[in-house]
């Protein structure tokens, strides 16, 4: 748990309260109380660790907030008011506390990179997002993505066809067994974006071992984040140049996926500054939630993407 102090900054009180059980959806999306079953016996536990107190603000991050989020709107609110007093709430877009654990209240641009992909950015007037559209229809660059690519260029090998590559198709073999049962393990599956993002390490393996083809994918992804952060970026203002961050587990792949991806921002990016990325989408939720205890909250106020509830109107 992060406490904050009147004036905005926000130390370490005590460590996180972890789930492995995943929130609930429904017809109305993301499952209020689902969320609230999961979310305030954690928040009592760190209330008791830290010796109690009166909660000033909370910030909420959910992934598919943007899409799902309609029940959690409508009702988390009311149930944090009743539970803990607490009236001041922003409901995030995990996207926005990702952004806002990268770069604080600053304009600029972050990818948001692990299992799937997102960008966001803004100028602190409107928010700006790009793909995030899940491994169907986008996550372009994305772990899912790469591991599918890496997947398929195996299969390729596998039938004979061109574009195929040997590495891959072994490295499948080692991870999955017969190339000709893997549709028969992975379609029925209901957690698919996580095991393909799961073979995205063994796409950076062969890559790392100077294999073209996993070369060729590493390099197709870093394009595409690219390309998502460019579509965000706020254009350079009154002599400032944007900053650009990017976040998640993504970039544990290395060198294989950062050499192109640091080629690629140059070519998509010239006039944006890439910084690191100050901290992680928890501190972003903290970085919220103080700043909305404090009136201190400089982001752009979004029916989706950042819903606050008992802030002053702007």
């Amino acid at each position: 748990m992060k406490t904050g102090t009147p004036d905005g900054t926000v130390t370490y009180a005590s460590p996180p309260v972890v789930s492995d059980v995943p929130v609930p959806t429904g017809p109305a999306g993301i499952d209020a109380d689902g969320m609230a079953a999961q979310l305030v016996p954690a928040a009592r536990e760190l209330l008791a660790r830290t010796g109690g107190g009166q909660l000033a603000a909370v910030c909420v991050g959910a992934a598919g907030m943007a899409t799902l989020g309609d029940d959690l709107r409508a009702r988390l609110p009311g149930v944090l008011a009743e539970e803990f007093g607490v009236r001041r709430v922003a409901l995030a877009a995990d996207a926005v506390t990702a952004y806002a654990g990268a770069l604080g209240q600053r304009p600029g641009a972050v990818v948001a990179a692990g299992t799937g992909l997102i960008g966001v950015g803004t100028d602190l007037t409107v928010w700006r997002r790009a793909d995030g559209w899940g491994h169907l229809l986008g996550d372009c660059g994305g772990g899912a993505w790469i591991g599918r690519a890496g997947l398929e260029a195996a299969m390729r090998a596998h039938d004979g066809r061109a574009g195929g590559s040997a590495a891959l198709l072994r490295r499948l073999e080692a991870v999955f067994g017969s190339a000709a049962e893997l549709p028969g393990l992975l379609y029925p599956r209901t957690d698919r974006p996580a095991v393909l993002a799961a073979f995205a390490p063994e796409v950076a393996a062969c890559a790392a071992e100077g294999d073209p083809v996993a070369e060729g994918v590493l390099r197709d992804a870093a394009r595409h984040i690219a390309e998502s952060a460019a579509a965000v970026c706020p254009p350079p203002g009154a002599g400032a140049t944007p900053e650009v961050a990017l976040t998640g587990g993504l970039l544990k792949l290395g060198e294989p996926l950062l050499v192109p991806l640091h080629e690629e921002f140059v070519r998509a990016l010239p006039l944006a500054r890439r910084v690191e990325a100050l901290g992680s989408p928890l501190d972003g939720a903290l970085v919220i939630a103080a700043a909305l205890a404090t009136d201190n909250l400089s982001f752009p106020y979004d029916p989706r993407m950042l819903c606050v509830f008992g802030h002053q109107t702007r």
